[in-house]
Formats: C-alpha cells, sequence, structure tokens
C-alpha cells in the first residue's frame, strides 16, 4: 500500500485503485512507519509528499509490489482460461493473409484474451517497443530472442507468363543481371539474391530495377502486368502460381530457405496468455495452406 501510495501522490487514488477504502490504506501506511521506526511521507492538509526516508523506502517497495502483482497473475492464469492483453507484432503481408483470418478462432477459443495487432514488415525492439511476442519470418530469429520455428518458409523466383513471352526464360541466376528486377526493402541479412543449385554449386546476384518495396504486395501489379522479375515468399506467391498468374523461374535453383518464428523476449516468467498463443500458433500454422506445389 506504502508503494502504491508513494506511486500515486495520493492515499484516495491508491485507495482506489487497490479497491478499499482510504482510511485502509492510511492505517496500513501507519503501522509500516511503526515497524519502521520512521516516517514514510510528510503529510498536510493539501499536500502529501515523501520524506527522505521514504524516498529511500519507495523505489524497493515498488519492486515488490510489481513482484506480487506478476505473482498473482500468473497464479491466476494458471488456474483459469488464459487471459489479458498481448502486444503482437507480424509482418503486414503474413497477417493480413493468415494471421487475420484465424483471430475468430482464437477469439472463440480464450473469450478472455485480447491481441493488440501490430502490422509492419519493419522489424520491431520486441523489449523498447513493449511487445509481448512477434511472428518473424528470417533465415535465423535475433540470438537475443526466444524463438519456436512453427514452420519453413521458401522464397520463389517468378513471373508473369506476359514477361517471359516477350522477353524469354532465363536459365541461370548470372541470367538475371541485365533483367528488371524488383527487390524488397526489408529482406533479411542483405540485398543479394542468393541461389544454391541442386548440385550444390551456389551464385549470387544483386537485383536491380524499377521498384524497390517495403511490402511484397506491392510488387504484384508491377509483376502481373509482366514489366520485372522477383522473389516472392510462399505464402503470396502460392495464390499466383496456383491460377498461372505467375511462374516459377529457374526451378533447378533454390533461394534463401528461412522459418515462421514465434519470439518472445525472454523464456522466463512466461504467462500463460504467451504459452496459449504460441501453441495456437503451432497448431495452425505448423502445416500451412500456401505450401507449392499442393
Amino acid at each position: 500500500m506504502f508503494a502504491k501510495v508513494a506511486e500515486e501522490g495520493s492515499f484516495a487514488a491508491a485507495a482506489r485503485i487497490m479497491g478499499v477504502s482510504v482510511p485502509t490504506v492510511s492505517r496500513a501506511v501507519g503501522r509500516l512507519e511503526e515497524r519502521l521506526g520512521g516516517r514514510l511521507f510528510n503529510r498536510t492538509s493539501r499536500q502529501l509528499s515523501l520524506t527522505e526516508f521514504g524516498n529511500q523506502m519507495a523505489g524497493r517497495a515498488g519492486d515488490i509490489y510489481r513482484q506480487a502483482e506478476e505473482l498473482e497473475s500468473e497464479a491466476h492464469e494458471l488456474a483459469v482460461s488464459p487471459r489479458g492483453l498481448i502486444r503482437l507484432a507480424i509482418p503486414m503481408s503474413f497477417g493480413l493473409r493468415w494471421v487475420a483470418p484465424l483471430m475468430p478462432k482464437l477469439i472463440e477459443q480464450y473469450p478472455e484474451l485480447s491481441v493488440d495487432l501490430h502490422l509492419s514488415d519493419a522489424t520491431v525492439d520486441l523489449i523498447a517497443d513493449g511487445f509481448d511476442a512477434a511472428l518473424r519470418i528470417a533465415v535465423l530469429p535475433d540470438s537475443s530472442l526466444v524463438a519456436r520455428q512453427l514452420c519453413s518458409v521458401t522464397q520463389y523466383l517468378v513471373a508473369s507468363p506476359a514477361y517471359l513471352k516477350k522477353h524469354g526464360r532465363p536459365k541461370h541466376p548470372r541470367d538475371l543481371a541485365n533483367r528488371a528486377c524488383l527487390s524488397y526493402a526489408y529482406r533479411a541479412r542483405t540485398q543479394v539474391w542468393q541461389f544454391t543449385h541442386r548440385d550444390g554449386s551456389q551464385e549470387d546476384v544483386a537485383p536491380s530495377g524499377p521498384l524497390r518495396t517495403t511490402n511484397s504486395d506491392a510488387m504484384i501489379p508491377v509483376l502481373l502486368q509482366g514489366l520485372a522479375i522477383s522473389e516472392l515468399p510462399e505464402f503470396i506467391a502460392s495464390e499466383y502460381l496456383s491460377d498461372g498468374r505467375l511462374v516459377r523461374i529457374l526451378p533447378d535453383w533454390n533461394m534463401t530457405r528461412g522459418g515462421l518464428y514465434f519470439v518472445t523476449p525472454s523464456a522466463r516468467s512466461r504467462p500463460a496468455k504467451i504459452r496459449a498463443l504460441s501453441d495456437f500458433f503451432a497448431e495452425h500454422l505448423a502445416d500451412p495452406a500456401w505450401r507449392w506445389p499442393k
């Protein structure tokens, strides 16, 4: 109670937040002062301020209060279904296609859970930006994070039939040097396309062309118009490959293969709501519908 009064600067505010009466808080702080042998607050009819002694105690008391809150929350979550707010960061295109459609199932399965869904292709700092978890598509996730791989994600090099009819089909990655290629600004690690042939040989290509985007969906109109070549993640490309609007090129050469990861800042003190969300995504995304070929 002392910690809450110190934080709020008011007995009345602390009492309201903690759901007790003002006299209850006042008496509790008085008993604490007697036990510690010193005054924690200077009280007047209009003002309440920490004494020097109280100021020294307030920080540690606040830590104890937060630890007690976390312990109570964890115990409560273990006793009942997962509840509370989760701040979740996910890539834009992937989120709209494959996570947003899962939200009705999540809400029905965990009615006391709420999700603050942050959609952006830019990689956020989970700790600095206050996120509880993220879905990331990467070759290897940040080693400072705890990662659970949900599935693999393949990149495909694609073009439209109209482009191939006009410009011909590249037969080797070196053939891309003089081709119009679209590039993705947030591509992990490097802006170089890395190809590995079935025989183990490798080739690197630095794509150049008329458009560089921070979202892969922005490339689609240019690709469908037959103006360029680009790489697309499997979870986007499969829709267009299945109906023939785009064609995979250089199929004997594999591009960088990564994975879809559920990442959290730390494995310590992971509340039930985070474990439940991780298991939910593992259940629904481990064998994704976007696999190509079907």
